[in-house]
């Protein structure tokens, strides 16, 4: 098997999504019938704040108080619609909106210019920040960057910039020995304000993690230490660039800040309209990309893999190779792919904050991830939590884990291909699961329904190789159990153990071409 490393070409993952299911899908049709399905088993949502609180300490009800100063209240939004283009491509309903935009960009760009008639020299010793600096100068500039290793110890992006590259590998921008530890290497201008029409493409970026030497930690604090961070951006592409051992993440589309006023609240500042593609990224201290409290974002094509999990204590890192985390909304993900994470995808929230809601999955491939999939509001599992007023609306369609492991990244996290916890209205239509057949999985279920998951539909699923394995499809019982489940057309051989197991207290479940 190949090892989807760095070097991987992720415009290869369709193409590999149907050799590996051996399913040549007709997306138009396959899309329909999972949004039918999503409409059926959907139950709507009353968001509201919860009046059963945690028990918090006197500094943990200081911190959520704190935040509430730049929070405001969450509401779910309208989902997005998927949409076949011309060219076959899946792209979200607003995708046109951001393709007007991009022409306002084009149009506003006064003048194209060379950093290096600025000052910059790539020979990767020469600090070039005060180069970039002019040549951004106020913005409506196209900076035309040329092969070399430029470093530079920031560089922030006014609205109205087209940075350009000569591609990954070729042009790399790295960040200074000196800088901070904070520091982020590239990042739009003014994060309170806000900026909009941003374009990054074509280099590689180098946050030099080697830098600080032998530290325990490689973060500090909320959006910082990344190798890209667009901070309430309206309008911003990012398109063929890498991500190289960043502290924190190789691209993180946030708030202006990361906020935590509690469930049924969200950041204010919360980056719109934002579109990554054919992006790659390793050795990330937690996530290759991550989304907070952002609206609108698309992120095909992408290649993340091979997380340092240096952002977290040793053996407790929750490092994925895609996350889309605290309070985003309208999120569509199509034909990306991992390797060797934590989480392949991860869909989540923590405790103190709104759930993401609203995301769709088209096409994911996942190798030797321990969780290939892992879709969970934090703290909102157990009988005695708070229900989660906001992990709400899944939507994954063609998706493929590939051999999960156990991982030194997570001490004693077990390999799954799924875990759906808290969430409501989950819709998972065409999931192959392939194992390794020498491997131990010790006797763990593949797919995992737990911590009050309702309203799930699992639509065409087959699992092969894995021998060590438990059941195919665990949906666990008990007061915190999962229910209102739905399974449909599961094919599995190779299987050492049942199917699907039901635990104690499930009371609705329907099952239909179980082979």
């Amino acid at each position: 098997m190949p090892r989807y490393d760095k070097t991987h070409d992720p415009l290869k993952n369709s193409e590999l999504l149907e050799r590996i299911s051996g399913k040549r899908l007709d997306m138009v049709r396959v899309i329909k019938e999972t949004e039918e399905y999503f409409e059926h088993y959907r139950l709507e949502p009353c968001l509201r704040i919860s009046k059963k609180k945690h028990a918090l300490t006197f500094s943990e009800k200081m911190k959520e108080r704190l935040f509430r100063l730049t929070a405001k209240p969450s509401h779910l939004l309208a989902p997005s619609r998927m949409k076949v283009d011309s060219q076959g491509n899946v792209v979200p309903d607003w995708k046109g909106k951001l393709d007007h935009e991009f022409t306002r960009l084009a149009e506003n760009i006064a003048t194209e210019v060379n950093v290096v008639d600025f000052g910059a020299v790539g020979d990767g010793k020469t600090d070039c920040t005060e180069a970039f600096k002019k040549a951004l100068a106020t913005g409506r500039v196209k900076i035309v960057i040329p092969p070399g290793v430029f470093i530079t110890k920031e560089i922030r992006l006014p609205s109205w910039t087209w940075l350009v590259g000569s591609g990954k590998g070729l042009t790399t921008i790295k960040l200074h020995n000196q800088a901070p530890k904070g520091k982020r290497l590239l990042t739009n201008a003014n994060h309170w304000r806000g900026n909009h029409h941003i374009f990054v493409e074509r280099m590689s970026l180098d946050w030099n993690v080697e830098r600080l030497g032998e530290v325990t930690k490689t973060s500090t604090w909320g959006n910082h230490s990344s190798c890209l961070t667009f901070a309430n951006v309206t309008y911003g592409w990012i398109k063929d660039v890498e991500g190289i051992n960043p502290g924190l993440h190789c691209f993180d589309i946030s708030s202006t800040q990361y906020n935590y006023a509690g469930d049924g609240y969200r950041a204010r500042g919360g980056s719109k309209y934002v579109w990554i593609d054919q992006v790659t990224g390793y050795g990330f201290g937690d996530d290759g990309i991550t989304t907070h409290h952002s609206d609108y974002i698309f992120i095909s094509n992408s290649h993340m893999c091979d997380p340092s999990g240096r952002a977290h204590q040793k053996g407790f890192s929750n490092s994925n190779g895609i996350e889309v985390d605290d309070g985003s909304r309208n999120v569509l993900l199509v034909n990306n792919s991992s390797a060797r994470c934590f989480g392949g995808v991860e869909i989540k929230a923590h405790q103190n904050s709104s759930a993401a809601s609203n995301v769709q999955i088209v096409g994911h491939l996942s190798v030797n991830d321990n969780r290939a999939f892992n879709f969970r509001h934090i703290g909102h599992h157990k009988i005695t939590d708070a229900a989660s007023q906001s992990a709400f609306n899944i939507i994954a369609v063609n998706l493929a884990a590939i051999a999960p492991i156990f991982t030194d990244l997570y001490m004693n996290s077990t390999p799954r291909g799924m875990v759906i916890s808290a969430y409501r209205n989950v819709v998972v239509n065409h999931f192959t699961l392939i194992g390794d057949p020498d491997y131990d999985y010790k006797g763990n279920p593949l797919i995992a329904l737990q911590y009050r998951a309702r309203n799930v539909c699992l639509n065409n699923l087959s699992a092969s190789n894995f021998t060590n394995a438990g059941a195919m499809i665990k949906v666990y019982g008990g007061e915190n159990r999962a229910d209102s489940i739905q399974i449909n057309h599961v094919l599995s051989k190779d299987l050492s153990s049942k199917e699907i197991e039901v635990g104690v207290g499930v009371q609705h479940i329907k099952m239909q071409q179980i082979t």
